[in-house]
């Protein structure tokens, strides 16, 4: 499929060739909730968690004698029953994470791509750096094409003035084109994508790639 490169002014340059099998694929809702919910539970910290009445401190003497209060039988303050007790079934500190195969992951990241393509919320623009480093810089540039929205940018690769310059504009994400976020590049009502990163992902989500068995995501 063709696709068109933009100017960093936000003009159509030329036309790029897209991979199908990686921008024309058809979408695959499942795979795509799949793929979220794996990243979201791989970064939950799993670190909530309660006391049972034998954690809880406190003493073990009978608060009061067995008969003749007309109260319940209560055998120590401990119980889960009586305020400041012990918590039945509670959260206890657990690991949530769990591994997606490779090939699903792969897939995924293919059909949000290919959504993404398909619905015009993709645009690749010319290679472009921010020598400054500056925020200012980077979003005047990123104004060029719209205005600030949940925007999701594909590098090339770890660019540190990119990197540095994108790090105080809250709606604004970056990737390399080789660690995608399922979470980010699905929720992001805009992407801008990196001529070279285009290319690249030509070749490292492509067909070709897909038979070789290389190491993915």
């Amino acid at each position: 499929m063709k696709g068109k490169v933009y100017s960093i002014d936000g003009k159509e340059l030329r036309d790029i060739e897209l991979e199908d099998a990686v921008f024309g694929l058809p979408v695959n809702e499942d795979l795509i909730w799949y793929a979220i919910n794996n990243e979201l539970a791989n970064k939950r910290q799993g670190n909530a968690s309660t006391k049972d009445r034998g954690e809880v401190h406190g003493s073990n003497a009978k608060p009061y004698k067995q008969k003749g209060t007309g109260r319940a039988r209560r055998g120590d303050k401990k119980s889960p029953v009586m305020v400041g007790g012990g918590v039945v079934f509670g959260p206890r500190p657990r690991d949530y994470s769990y591994t997606m195969p490779k090939k699903a992951k792969r897939l995924a990241m293919k059909t949000i791509l290919s959504l993404k393509a398909q619905s015009d919320c993709l645009k690749i623009i010319e290679d472009f750096s921010i020598e400054s480093g500056k925020t200012r810089d980077l979003a005047g540039l990123l104004n060029n094409f719209g205005p600030g929205e949940r925007t999701v940018l594909v590098l090339k690769d770890d660019d540190p003035q990119v990197k540095r310059a994108a790090g105080n504009i809250p709606w604004l994400s970056y990737l390399s084109y080789n660690r995608l976020r399922a979470h980010d590049l699905f929720y992001g009502r805009r992407v801008l994508m990196l001529e070279s990163a285009a290319k690249n992902l030509n070749s490292f989500y492509g067909s070709e790639a897909d038979r070789g068995g290389e190491a993915g995501n």
